[in-house]
């Protein structure tokens, strides 16, 4: 069965040129053009990714994405924000709130589609054998069934937090800088984004609690996950 993927656009001419290109892809595609029709299509249709345009009338792009993340049967479907804003702050607030990636207008339908497939393979499962679990320090991390647990307590992280907690896991004591990081967890080339790895690393910290401070920042260069390796163990 083929990925369902939400367009969420007030300007038709952009909905129809998304959606066609994505279903092309082999992708199935519906459509929304206000927030409110949004949340409702993302409950009913269950989407795999939502492309979410921020300058909706009413409800704006970063209240249905707030939405997304706050409601259980809606907090783990993929984000790619579009924009037609380039100024950090508001790339910066998207990402805050639980973006998993984002494309400022005018954009190319080809990268569009590019990030998408990118994405959808960032929330697939991973393929590693039942019971799989790697720990570091208070950290534990069930590779089979894709979660975190903080001393014993399962945090709900996005797809991309889980891919990046789980790089800078398996790389411990190596630094690991923002291009490096965007080709791993993105899987996209070196550019202006590094400021998403930031953005990413940030919330993943927040949400770890006091075990966030194992991921040191390494001024400029980037970071490293400094659990000690006595307090690691694979099973």
């Amino acid at each position: 069965m083929s990925h369902r993927i939400l367009v969420v656009d007030d300007e038709p001419d952009i909905t129809a040129l998304v959606a066609y290109h994505l279903a092309k892809a082999g992708y199935r595609v519906s459509t929304a053009a206000n927030g409110p029709d949004a949340l409702k299509a993302a409950r009913e249709e269950r989407p795999d990714i939502v492309i979410l345009d921020v300058m909706l009338p009413g409800v704006s792009g970063y209240d249905v994405l707030a939405e997304l993340r706050r409601r259980e049967e809606t907090r783990d479907v993929g984000v790619i924000l579009l924009t037609a804003r380039r100024e950090e702050p508001d790339r910066i607030r998207g990402l805050s709130l639980g973006a998993d990636d984002y494309l400022t207008k005018p954009f190319s339908p080809a990268e569009l589609a590019l990030r998408v497939n990118a994405l959808l393979r960032r929330l697939a499962a991973p393929a590693v054998s039942s019971g799989s679990t790697l720990a570091a320090g208070p950290i534990a991390i069930d590779r089979s069934a894709h979660r975190v647990a903080v001393e014993g307590k399962d945090v709900e992280l996005t797809a991309t937090e889980y891919k990046l907690l789980l790089t800078l896991v398996e790389r411990r004591g190596r630094v690991q800088t923002r291009p490096q990081l965007l080709e791993t967890v993105w899987e996209a080339q070196p550019d202006i984004q590094t400021r998403t790895v930031d953005m990413h690393v940030q919330r993943l910290r927040t949400k770890l609690g006091e075990a966030g401070d194992l991921i040191e920042t390494v001024r400029g260069f980037g970071y490293r996950f400094r659990g000690a390796e006595r307090g690691t163990r694979r099973a």
